[in-house]
């Protein structure tokens, strides 16, 4: 590149460098997946090994060119690619084509994905770290022949950062706990969440805690998909090896001797998280965002599909009625206090808040 480009200013800018490369291919779903499986396969056809990141809405992936990221795998394609603007409800506005609800439930039937669907920064820190090592370096026993597909979202959330000594066998392995009990008192529940729907849960943490003295436990799910295979192994496992050691899913092991119901919420179809079901050591409810999205705002959408903070909060008194340690009077009071029914009426006085 011997010249200036006119929007070198810009934090976006096109550049051109020995070390990479960025395309800028348009709006062409099938021109940019060829491109990806060209880079992504450069390390057997030319021995050169190259990394693909390739950046599209997340609905026009999986769904307008599945088939192509299908001959990816056949080809053994390595590299990543970032499913942005992710999930039903984080891109009002745009009309329902662009609304995403179910790509990472169209990953899990290919399984040349290794697919997550992160809350934070550092978390795909961690995750494409891993997809580094796994796929160019040393896979320690795993298949390297792999895609890795990351959700990612048009959200503007705080990003916190990393803790200290974060679980990052958890991050990678799809479940990690983010926000333990206080240990008040009060009765237990455990939020499961993933991407977007992580800040919900911790919201409605707090909103238990404070309306209604829950105390309740949040887990960010990384990868609902990744926990599911996991299960799905170590039944195999079990079935096939019956004289040996019986293998724990790994989610079962994580989330060993809670006490609550499990209460999970995220912004794709309940599809998705609830693949984990048989391996959840408890009661567990699903909320998700199923069905056609519509343009409205991101709360007023979220609060029609009942996937917030506050229908987090509903469902999980709900589940502690059915338990007998709440009153069900006192769900009641917690569906008038946030007024769940009044969504499609009053959606846009819930969005004034946004």
């Amino acid at each position: 590149q011997s010249y200036t480009p006119v929007d070198a200013d810009m934090m976006l800018s096109y550049r051109e460098s020995e070390q990479g490369r960025i395309l800028h291919t348009g709006i062409t779903e099938a021109g940019s997946a060829a491109a990806f499986q060209v880079v992504g396969t450069a390390y057997a056809t030319h021995d050169l090994p190259m990394v693909p990141i390739y950046i599209f809405y997340s609905m026009f992936g999986f769904q307008r060119t599945g088939d192509q990221f299908w001959a990816a795998g056949d080809q053994l394609t390595k590299g990543f690619v970032i499913g942005a603007t992710a999930g039903r409800t984080t891109l009002a506005g745009e009309g329902l084509q662009h609304m995403d609800g179910h790509s990472q439930v169209l990953a899990a039937t290919n399984h040349a994905f290794v697919s997550y669907d992160p809350a934070y920064a550092y978390e795909i820190r961690h995750i494409m770290a891993d997809g580094l090592q796994r796929m160019y370096g040393d896979a320690g026993g795993r298949d390297p022949n792999v895609m890795y597909y990351i959700t990612v979202y048009n959200e503007p959330i705080h990003q916190p950062a990393e803790p200290e000594n974060v679980d990052v066998e958890g991050i990678v392995k799809g479940i990690y706990n983010l926000d333990e009990h206080q240990n008040f008192g009060g009765p237990k529940a455990q939020l499961l969440a993933s991407g977007v729907g992580v800040p919900w849960a911790r919201e409605a943490r707090e909103l238990l805690a404070r309306d209604w003295g829950v105390d309740a436990a949040v887990w960010s799910v990384t990868s609902w998909n990744e926990l599911r295979r996991d299960g799905l192994d170590a039944e195999e496992h079990n079935y096939l090896h019956p004289t040996e050691p019986r293998r724990t899913p790994y989610v079962s092991a994580k989330l060993a001797g809670r006490e609550g119901p499990f209460v999970a919420s995220s912004d794709f179809d309940r599809m998705l998280p609830d693949q984990i079901r048989q391996w959840v050591p408890g009661d567990y409810h699903v909320l998700g965002a199923d069905g056609f999205g519509f343009s409205d705002t991101r709360r007023a959408a979220r609060r029609w599909y009942h996937i917030d903070a506050e229908s987090m909060v509903v469902r999980t008194l709900a589940a502690l009625a059915d338990k007998g340690q709440v009153d069900p009077s006192v769900v009641q009071q917690a569906i008038d206090k946030y007024e769940l029914f009044n969504c499609a009426i009053q959606g846009n006085d819930h969005a004034g808040e946004e």
